[in-house]
């Protein structure tokens, strides 16, 4: 859109420097193939078209041939027999002038192409209405200029309309944050410009008030709502210590927020950015659709001369001129021009709204064609974080006993196991038990004294240093454990085991319901791991996985997935973007999930705001979706020109079949209209299932975009 795109969308919110602060390109997308517009506004084309309507109708009402046709006689009085081409030349020159810029600006780049033809046609038909009028024909053609002109003005009064619509995600986005902010200081709440907010700063937000930035929550709760931002359907409970995301909704009480990041640093703005930047991305089919609308130029030209040729050697002089700029006119790759550049725009808005951020737009397209999505184990398919999963006890000591006091030994060690154990035993309702004189035990576990006894928590090594015996009946538990992957720790008690404990790293409840979606949709699933081969191969059997590559140290995880990709496949790698950044660059998409506030992930040309594996279903589904509409709205475009241009060159007049100029400007604008409804209906699209909003999602880091 050029540097008037930047004007449109700061004046149409209305906000001022508030967006300013956002930087970025918001409208920089759709611009191959529409650069023809820069400098231009909806509102520019809305005016035009009126205004040009006004003139155009005198000049039809008044036209002799249109008389003729309906049979009546419009008022005569001096000077009305000029009124045509009067009215025409001021159309012609107020309408028409925007379309000759434009192509001044193609040929300046030595990139003739839509405004090209749509001036070439103009002109030609100019000149025949002004030859007519000086007696040169007989032919009256002023009414037909005039209405392909206000045809022409009103066909891209609609187009600008579609790609502003389009790129609503972005004004969307720029909209969620508020003008005004109020900052708390010792005095009291003073209200403040956005703009004047400083990291540092404490910020009240009010129920039913949008977060102005990126902040901790110091003080209050309240339910918030990050739909806009996550996707997530539900609201998200906040308190103190939680993380808020710029422009979300506080609902049922307000809080006190400090500010951690303001302006171009936020999750909000970086947001923007990618959006703008997928938009602004190339695409295959882009490519593709630029190319035939090139071509298409030099089709129509050749096409248009020698239908110039042709009729005017055939001695219909008048109709020559007419037919040629006919020809011309509904040989403009208008539709192809639009055809792809607003379902990049569409699709990439829709992502946006459901939690999927496109960086790289050819990342999407390779997406409908994968063969095998690679998983992450840790924090991409697992939560990342142990959970305590088993809970054997000796026949002498109860469930609840034994975990009382194992956490009661736990609750004053650090280490991730540890707190796994006493949150554990939080959740099934057993309290620790009070101890003193706790010892972390090195490689081993961790002892205290409870009620007089020394009691330790450890793995199988300690037991080895304690030489105590594990009885069969636990033995066999603990072999069932082990075999399946899980962490075993035992609990002993004055050198006599009395229990055991298993943890391991949970699975996300939505990761079997991803990969069977996947296999739903065709592809297979693989995972890479560093764990065991048994704790792969035991994720891999509940999950349903094809295949596993376990053992896998982080530097080896981009050959890992190279492995994956021969004999052709192509092959997605999903991680957390923590180290996986070699193996997304790898594959022939990588896709950073789980990364709402990390969206600096550079490898990635995917970034998922959820850590919800299912989502890279719904990436796949938007990929297929958006292709499907690209080939529908090609061929279309295409096979317009295909037919219409030999009818607007006069080949089927010898069997009634003439196609007026005017009726061309209606049918190429109605080509577009077509193209731009059908690429609407991608708004329809509903990614995925219902239950994919079930779960809230809190942000867990900090971004520094």
């Amino acid at each position: 859109m050029g540097s008037s795109s930047r004007h449109v969308h700061t004046e149409h919110m209305g906000h001022g420097n508030t967006h300013e602060m956002h930087g970025g390109p918001p409208n920089a997308g759709m611009h191959s193939g529409h650069d023809r517009h820069a400098g231009h506004s909806v509102a520019m084309f809305r005016e035009k078209f009126w205004l040009s309507l006004a003139l155009t109708l005198p000049v039809v009402l008044w036209s002799s041939e249109v008389q003729h046709w309906l049979g009546y006689s419009a008022p005569v009085f001096p000077g009305s027999r000029w009124i045509p081409a009067t009215l025409g030349t001021i159309v012609f020159l107020y309408g028409g002038s925007v379309f000759i810029r434009g192509a001044w600006g193609e040929l300046s780049d030595r990139r003739p192409g839509m405004m090209t033809l749509i001036s070439l046609a103009i002109v030609v038909a100019f000149v025949a209405s002004f030859a007519a009028t000086l007696g040169f024909f007989e032919v009256d053609v002023w009414w037909e200029l005039a209405t392909l002109i206000t045809i022409m003005v009103l066909g891209h009064w609609l187009e600008m309309k579609a790609i502003t619509q389009a790129r609503g995600a972005l004004d969307a986005l720029a909209a969620l944050l508020p003008d005004r902010v109020d900052r708390v200081t010792e005095s009291g709440i003073e209200e403040i410009s956005l703009s004047d907010l400083r990291v540092g700063d404490v910020v009240l937000v009010r129920p039913g008030a949008r977060v102005p930035a990126d902040g901790t929550v110091m003080e209050g709760t309240a339910d918030v709502d990050e739909s806009m931002i996550t996707g997530e359907s539900r609201a998200v409970s906040k308190g103190p210590g939680a993380a808020v995301v710029a422009g979300t909704v506080a609902a049922g009480g307000s809080l006190r927020v400090q500010i951690k990041a303001v302006g171009d640093q936020t999750a909000l703005s970086g947001i923007m950015r990618l959006v703008a930047a997928a938009q602004a991305s190339g695409s295959r089919a882009q490519a593709l659709a630029d190319r035939a609308a090139a071509l298409l130029f030099y089709v129509a030209l050749v096409s248009g001369i020698l239908t110039l040729v042709y009729w005017w050697l055939a001695g219909d002089k008048e109709h020559a001129l007419v037919r040629t700029a006919t020809v011309l006119v509904i040989a403009c790759p208008h539709a192809l021009g639009l055809a792809i550049p607003l379902v990049i725009a569409i699709s990439t808005s829709l992502g946006a709204k459901n939690g999927l951020l496109v960086k790289d737009r050819l990342a999407l397209e390779r997406a409908r064609d994968l063969d095998v999505v690679i998983f992450d184990k840790t924090g991409t398919l697992t939560k990342g974080a142990p959970v305590l999963s088993g809970v054997a006890p000796a026949p002498s000591i109860s469930e609840d006993e034994l975990l009382g006091l194992a956490s009661g030994v736990e609750a004053d060690s650090e280490h991730p196991i540890a707190k796994a154990i006493v949150v554990g035993a939080d959740r099934r309702g057993v309290r620790p038990q009070p101890t003193t004189n706790f010892e972390a035990l090195p490689g081993r576990g961790a002892r205290a004294i409870v009620d007089g006894q020394s009691v330790a928590v450890g793995g199988p090594r300690m037991i080895a240093d304690a030489k105590a015996a594990v009885t069969p009946v636990l033995a066999k538990t603990v072999d069932i454990w082990a075999s399946q992957g899980r962490t075993v720790l035992y609990v002993v008690r004055d050198s006599s085991v009395i229990g055991a404990l298993a943890v391991e790293d949970e699975i996300r409840p939505e990761s079997a319901e991803a990969v069977k979606a996947l296999h739903e949709l065709g592809v297979r699933v693989a995972m890479i791991t560093g764990d065991a081969q048994t704790v792969a191969d035991s994720v891999a059997k509940q999950l349903g996985i094809d295949e596993v590559a376990a053992q896998v140290l982080p530097a080896d995880k981009a050959a890992a997935v190279e492995r994956f990709r021969s004999g052709g496949n192509k092959v997605a790698m999903v991680g957390d973007g923590v180290n996986d950044a070699p193996a997304l660059a790898t594959a022939n998409v990588g896709i950073a999930i789980g990364a709402g506030t990390d969206v600096a992930v550079e490898s990635a040309g995917i970034v998922l705001v959820r850590s919800d594996p299912r989502d890279v279903v719904r990436a796949i589904e938007l990929s297929r979706a958006t292709y499907r509409k690209m080939v529908q709205n090609l061929l279309w475009a295409t096979a317009y020109n295909l037919v219409a241009i030999p009818v607007a060159a006069g080949l089927f007049i010898r069997w009634g079949v003439d196609l007026p100029m005017s009726v061309g400007a209606i049918a190429m604008s109605l080509s577009t209209i077509v193209v731009a409804l059908n690429a609407q209906l991608l708004r329809g699209l509903k990614l995925g299932h219902e239950t994919y909003f079930d779960q809230g999602v809190p942000f867990v880091r900090q971004t520094t975009m």
